[in-house]
């Protein structure tokens, strides 16, 4: 089994120390994609930028789930219709 951690980044990164273990980075990836369906449905969450950046133990980023994807998607053909 080996850790992940779960920080959780808008503008300002929030480092999670606790982490959990799991055998495998499919299992840590399907995990933070649970959480950000949480936090989706979380009323205090107010910037739409927010994500879950999973990082393994030796401290390499593997997975970055947005917390509303759809802003993601809008905000990259956004910059795609600007050029």
């Amino acid at each position: 089994m080996r850790t992940y951690y779960f920080d959780m980044k808008d503008t300002i990164p929030t480092r999670d120390r606790g982490g959990l273990e799991f055998a495998t980075h499919a299992g840590a990836i399907e995990h933070s994609r649970d959480l950000a369906r949480r936090l989706r449905h979380d009323p205090r969450i107010t910037d739409r930028r927010l994500s879950v950046i999973v990082v393994d133990e030796s401290g390499t980023e593997i997975h970055c789930e947005p917390v509303y994807p759809m802003v993601a998607s809008v905000s990259i053909s956004d910059n795609q219709a600007s050029r």
